[in-house]
């Protein structure tokens, strides 16, 4: 199996490839991630693209089953974060 890539491996990548320097990428891309996380609290979500779309979901209130026990349980309603893959990225990646 690959090895994961750090997030230092990633900026320095992204640096090399921008031509810019790392700390300049570590910028940039924290500056995403606050525009994306702002982005996935509104109720259309935020779409990246050519990545996908991150948004927020109200899940609501079920009946679960504790695997150890058996016994059926409520699950509370809450809010979850999605994110759908783009077309694109998934041609790129099953390619």
């Amino acid at each position: 199996m690959a090895k994961i890539q750090t997030k230092s491996e990633i900026m320095a990548a992204i640096a090399a490839a921008a031509g810019i320097t790392k700390k300049q990428a570590v910028t940039a891309y924290d500056e995403l991630l606050k525009i994306a996380y702002a982005g996935a609290k509104s109720p259309k979500g935020i779409v990246l693209p050519g990545l996908g779309k991150l948004i927020k979901v109200n899940r609501k209130a079920r009946l679960g089953r504790n695997p150890a026990t058996g016994e059926t349980i409520k699950i509370a309603a809450k809010k979850v974060v999605k994110f759908r893959v783009a077309k694109a990225a998934k041609d790129a990646v099953l390619a």
